[in-house]
């Protein structure tokens, strides 16, 4: 009797199981369209606008560094759509004054310009130019700004831990040419912002690896303030460590113009 009473019950929450199985798939139902979705949402649209003392070093094969010491401003229009960044260079003294631009939207390329102090110069960056190096580094233009969900074919590969925390693991092949031919990403789960990129090139061969070193929760927050991008195949890598983070400060949307890319006001670049 004993046994079949343990037989009902295993029979009943088995049941129990199987209807809160559909259930629970319904709630969780998570595409890798809406989780890169999400994920772009967390790592570049964080809060109304942002500030923060960006410190790069350019590390090569051999340890010798340079380094990169500049101001970022980011103002969002709305969330997910068009959106504004502005940097300021301090360091080293090659690029002290150099300033750059970015206009973000949702449907079409992104508009970017630089302006060079020492010839005084506001130069357009064309669309296919997304891919080079940003001043000197293993980010690109792209990496800098973001790239469009709607611009590959996303599939979710597993689910598993990433340095102790649950992610998704997602393949996003590019629906156009491209200088990688795929991007495998670990997204946290929990904040959805990116742990670890992998670009594979076109030999299908891995050649750049991203990588969140810290996050911490700022205003509420969660922020990659340590990462870095190495070129796996080079043996170079850039480290980047974001200072003095803060969001919502209310900044003015004029600050984004040619005019101001020549002369920034102190009181965001300082």
């Amino acid at each position: 009797m004993k046994v079949i009473k343990v037989l009902l019950i295993i029979g009943l929450i088995a049941a129990a199981f199987l209807k809160l199985g559909p259930v629970l798939a319904a709630e969780n139902n998570f595409t890798a369209e809406k989780i890169i979705a999400k994920s772009r949402l967390a790592f570049y649209y964080t809060g109304k606008d942002m500030k923060a003392k960006v410190f790069m070093e350019l590390i090569n094969k051999g340890g010798r560094k340079r380094i990169r010491d500049l101001v970022m401003l980011r103002k969002n229009e709305q969330k997910g759509g068009n959106q504004k960044y502005f940097m300021y260079f301090y360091k080293p003294a090659d690029v002290r004054g150099i300033t750059f631009m970015v206009y973000k939207y949702p449907d079409r390329d992104d508009d970017r310009w630089l302006f060079i102090p020492a010839i005084n110069l506001v130069k357009r960056i064309a669309a296919n130019d997304k891919y080079s190096s940003f001043v000197g580094s293993d980010f690109t233009y792209e990496d800098i700004s973001g790239r469009k969900p709607t611009e590959d074919t996303h599939t979710l590969l597993r689910q598993e831990k990433l340095n102790g925390k649950e992610s998704f693991v997602i393949e996003s092949i590019p629906k156009k040419t491209s200088v990688y031919t795929k991007r495998i990403s670990w997204i946290d789960k929990k904040t959805y912002l990116p742990l670890k990129e992998e670009f594979y090139d076109k030999q299908n061969e891995l050649y750049r690896v991203f990588e969140a070193l810290v996050i911490k929760d700022i205003d509420g927050f969660p922020t990659v303030t340590g990462r870095v991008m190495r070129n796996v195949k080079t043996g170079h890598r850039t480290e980047v460590t974001l200072r003095a983070v803060q969001y919502n400060l209310g900044i003015e949307d004029n600050l984004f113009s040619e005019r101001y890319l020549r002369r920034p006001p102190l009181k965001w670049i300082r």
